[in-house]
């Protein structure tokens, strides 16, 4: 059973996509179809994603910045380091 759809597609890409169906002597259906089908016949053959992505350990440890560190200023966190920083 065949049924009738509307996309929606940037008008550059249908353009290209109805010349290449010319080009090839065939419907700009055929030619979407065939793309669905690789897409989907795609996706199937790939390994199934996990549910949740996998997220590195995040530290617990205390701290973070002292409050009177303006990080927008590069010169209060050059003053404030420990050691010394290269000139130049």
């Amino acid at each position: 059973m065949t049924l009738r759809t509307a996309v929606r597609l940037p008008e550059k890409l249908l353009i290209r996509a109805k010349r290449k169906a010319a080009a090839e002597g065939r419907t700009l259906t055929s030619l979407i179809e065939e793309g669905l089908r690789r897409v989907v016949a795609k996706r199937q053959q790939q390994p199934a994603r996990p549910e949740k992505p996998t997220l590195p350990p995040v530290s617990n440890a205390g701290g973070g910045l002292m409050p009177s560190i303006n990080l927008t200023r590069f010169s209060e966190i050059q003053a404030r380091t420990i050691w010394p920083m290269p000139n130049g």
